[in-house]
């Protein structure tokens, strides 16, 4: 339903931007907004009330967006990476402290092993097996885990065998670590699993649909810039069906049947067989728990953006669930790195403008340099633009 507004009201804006992957974390760049939003149109008679939402997709980022939104602090636990190094990964708690955030890559993700030649076959997702131990401990009821930027196609095993589970060969002996040893899986033992994993509810933050296996499973799609060979994909594949063949003997579910079991190297599957997990697309997960469909309800204006605004952020991304959130009357300004979508695109998404914060010709390191400077300046022109559909009344026009 549309609302209504006196003249002397203050314009309600909603800022709901993703990062600026490689310039400026997602909360900086919605105080950006913010600041550009508020110096457009603080001269109106009402003035202007601006929410500030650091918004995610459930990859890289969300941690932090989810915090910022919560005003909680980050906690910190000392794991291993995807080779077994020691490392400090990050979770966090909600403010009721029932539920809590695990950004995967924190302990099992591809820039934490990029100083070494990547190992396709024996890395493991054991690592974040401590932070889901932390969040147990911690008493929660309810488990977000973001699983994007993974090293690993383990299916999930090493995950499992932290929070004790078991996976044996023929011989009764716990299979080593990675993808590369599940051709040999015979049995799954879940008795000394921690019965608190099977008692919280797990949400999977997944934005992909490929299978486990095959041509568009985990092995075959996502195994290369995971460092896997040829030869690495064939066995990888076949372990990961064998673990699907186990893991139906074992629990009854057939993963093969569920889309998005093939994200993060087959992750989802053994946590969908054994734990009942949930898997929900990125934005999804991150615009329900922060209420974001609320917020954008009461805007008369929404700002989002992200690095690059092209056809893939119509397709799952953050500008794509803001857009889908906003009420059709509400006007979506998009400030981004660049802009790479066409005129008919544009016209057909339901962003009303998207502007790029580059100035003229530039370099991305320029960009990246001069970035929360020009988020404020781009946004400043695009709130002027829009001005005039806000309200019947027109503002004083102050300085940038």
């Amino acid at each position: 339903m549309v609302h209504t507004r006196d003249e002397d009201s203050p314009v309600r804006v909603a800022v709901l931007p993703d990062s600026f992957k490689g310039s400026a974390h997602a909360t900086d760049v919605a105080g950006a907004m913010a600041h550009g939003a508020e110096r457009a149109l603080s001269g109106r008679p009402g003035g202007v009330h601006i929410d500030t939402l650091p918004f995610a997709d459930g990859g890289e980022g969300t941690l932090d967006a989810l915090l910022g939104a919560w005003g909680t602090p980050v906690l910190t636990v000392e794991t291993t990476d995807a080779i077994g190094r020691p490392v400090t990964a990050r979770y966090g708690l909600s403010p009721d402290r029932t539920r809590g955030v695990v950004e995967a890559a924190e302990a099992n993700g591809l820039p934490t092993v990029s100083d070494v030649p990547l190992r396709p076959r024996t890395a493991t997702t054991r690592g974040i097996g401590p932070l889901v131990e932390a969040l147990l401990d911690a008493g929660v009821e309810e488990i977000l885990l973001c699983i994007g930027g993974s090293a690993t196609t383990d299916g999930g095993t090493g995950l499992l065998t932290a929070l004790g589970a078991r996976f044996l060969d023929a011989d009764g002996a716990e299979l080593p670590d990675g993808g590369g040893s599940l051709t040999d899986l015979h049995s799954i033992d879940l008795d000394g699993l921690d019965p608190r994993a099977r008692s919280v509810r797990w949400r999977i933050a997944c934005d992909v649909t490929n299978p486990l296996v095959g041509e568009r499973g985990a092995a075959a799609v996502f195994g290369p810039q995971k460092g896997a060979g040829d030869e690495d994909v064939r066995v990888l594949d076949a372990g990961l069906d064998r673990l699907a063949d186990v893991l139906r003997h074992t629990t009854g579910t057939d993963v093969r049947g569920h889309e998005g079991m093939g994200a993060a190297g087959g992750l989802p599957a053994p946590l969908t067989a054994v734990l009942d997990a949930e898997l929900v697309p990125g934005s999804r997960l991150v615009a329900e728990t922060l209420d974001a469909e609320r917020l954008l309800a009461e805007a008369d204006l929404v700002i989002t953006g992200e690095g690059r605004f092209d056809h893939q952020s119509l397709d799952g991304k953050v500008v794509d669930a803001v857009r889908r959130m906003t009420p059709d009357h509400v006007p979506v300004l998009v400030v981004a790195g660049s802009v790479a979508v066409g005129p008919e695109e544009l016209e057909s998404s339901g962003v009303t403008a998207a502007l790029s914060i580059a100035e003229g010709p530039s370099t991305l390191e320029g960009l990246q340099g001069d970035a929360l400077p020009a988020i404020i300046r781009t946004t400043y022109n695009g709130c002027r633009l829009l001005d005039h559909s806000l309200a019947p009344s027109r503002s004083k026009e102050p300085s940038p």
